[in-house]
């Protein structure tokens, strides 16, 4: 056993933190494929809400991994697209892909679903009885 353990070094600490966060991945990638307007990101990242999305986005931007562009349109259109730092994610999140792929179970197949679901549970009581009586005291 290892007699003394060196600290992590507080770059590499701050990077995992930065693309570790819940979501910011996934928006990370989407935005690897071009430039793309809210409700694009909003479509392509599973379960995210609306405020979630507009946090990590503010959160990236301030990083300076993503940039907000407003296109002087009508209606106004609102674009976002990564930084030269954003693109400079891109092995280390293929990486993290492949890593995924090899280590990580996939969904399962549609008949393993159905057959995973579990039957709803049913009362029991008979329809018109009455619970037990609780009296205030």
């Amino acid at each position: 056993m290892a007699e003394s353990i060196s600290p992590i070094c507080t770059r590499f600490h701050r990077a995992v933190e930065l693309i570790g966060g819940r979501w910011t991945g996934a928006i990370i990638r989407t935005l690897l494929q071009g430039s793309t307007r809210y409700a694009h990101l909003k479509a392509a990242v599973p379960d995210i809400t609306d405020r979630m999305l507009s946090e990590r986005l503010r959160f990236l931007e301030t990083e300076g991994v993503v940039t907000r562009r407003v296109l002087p349109a009508s209606p106004v259109r609102v674009e976002y697209e990564l930084t030269e730092k954003g693109h400079s994610l891109e092995r280390a999140l293929n990486e993290i892909g492949a890593w995924a792929e090899r280590w990580i179970p996939g969904d399962p197949e549609p008949a393993e679903q159905a057959s995973a679901r579990e039957e709803p549970v049913r009362s029991v009581i008979p329809a018109g009885a009455r619970g037990p009586r609780i009296r205030a005291r």
